[in-house]
């Protein structure tokens, strides 16, 4: 793993990124390739770079907080990396919530900031509890819509538990993620039922017809595009950047416009709302209750993020499965950059 991080990290520093996108873009990548989250991890490398060279995201933003109010901040990205501005905001997020007990910040001129996990993650790691929601070009209809509508408006929410990993929610608020589209046209196989649409918003299982994806919750879908709705609300509109359907797709064609993303982090300091014994013995009996509970037959009851220890334990020992596709991507950016990929060739 640490020979990908140091790649990543040379790789960005070939393009004329300052250390601190570096840091930031590499933390949340590994983040992601660590925990399973593929998605979102190290496969975006190319990506990142391709939009950095093309003007999208700036290189050597200055991040700064735009303005504050007791225990809220703004804090303008400058339109740099997405990762930079919510590590940045949870940083400011946690150092609000030590003085006050809480601390919200909400993140304008972004751009895609990955696994929404890392940041709720940052929080939780220190002893707080994280909140990171952001929005994202739309691709999800409503229940009963027929348009794309919300982006897959990840919710994340991370909450430390004594010599423990700490509980981990991180979920997009559509069926499936669209990735989970791609994989089952490569494979040639049907979807489950309820997850995507055609461009009627008629249900699909042939990953080949699929236009838009499903909101989570099957039959009861307007729950959500509920929840799609607060990471909405929370991440654009009291941000003042784009809507989801207003904003230019994360793919292109253009990737030379800044695409004005939102996003919001919030940090919650335990020991404010009750003695941090009495926080850490609560926790501890609910994940330990939960884990032990009976569980249906062939299956067993995981708390929020076991399946993400379970891979990152897995992945020290074996290290990170690099798809095809982004071997060949590393391969290319290691020949035009003078690098050694980080692995045999």
């Amino acid at each position: 793993m640490e020979a990908t991080d140091g790649f990543c990290r040379k790789v960005f520093a070939a393009i004329g990124a300052d250390e601190a996108t570096a840091d930031a873009a590499t933390r949340a990548m590994m983040h992601g390739s660590r925990l399973g989250v593929d998605s979102h991890g190290v496969r975006l490398l190319a990506h990142y770079v391709k939009v950095m060279e093309a003007g999208r995201v700036n290189r050597r933003p200055n991040v700064r907080i735009a303005q504050s109010f007791g225990a809220v901040a703004s804090l303008d990205a400058d339109h740099g990396h997405g990762a930079l501005a919510a590590y940045r905001g949870m940083d400011h997020a946690v150092a609000l919530a030590e003085q006050f007990g809480v601390g919200a910040v909400s993140i304008r001129n972004g751009s895609h900031f990955g696994p929404a996990g890392a940041y709720a993650m940052a929080a939780a790691e220190r002893g707080y509890i994280g909140l990171a929601v952001c929005n994202s070009d739309s691709f999800v209809r409503l229940h009963d819509g027929a348009m794309r509508f919300h982006g897959t408006n990840p919710i994340a929410f991370a909450v430390p538990v004594e010599n423990d990993q700490p509980w981990l929610l991180d979920m997009a608020t559509s069926a499936i993620p669209y990735n989970r589209v791609q994989l089952y046209r490569s494979l040639s196989v049907k979807l489950p039922e309820g997850v995507a649409s055609d461009e009627a918003g008629r249900d699909v299982r042939d990953p080949e017809q699929v236009e838009m994806l499903a909101p989570v919750g099957g039959e009861f879908g307007f729950k959500g595009a509920g929840l799609a709705g607060v990471a909405e609300i929370l991440s654009a509109v009291i941000s003042g950047m784009g809507l989801s359907f207003d904003l230019l797709p994360m793919n292109g064609p253009d990737l030379s416009t800044p695409r004005g993303l939102g996003a919001f982090v919030l940090a919650l300091k335990p020991g404010a709302f009750v003695d941090r014994a009495v926080f850490e013995a609560g926790m501890k009996r609910y994940v330990e209750v939960l884990r032990s509970s009976p569980a249906r037959e062939g299956t067993s009851v995981m708390a929020p993020g076991d399946r993400e220890w379970k891979v990152a334990a897995e992945r020290r020992r074996t290290g990170l499965p690099l798809d095809p596709a982004t071997r060949q991507a590393f391969a290319e950016l290691a020949e035009k950059h003078g690098l050694t990929p980080p692995f045999d060739r």
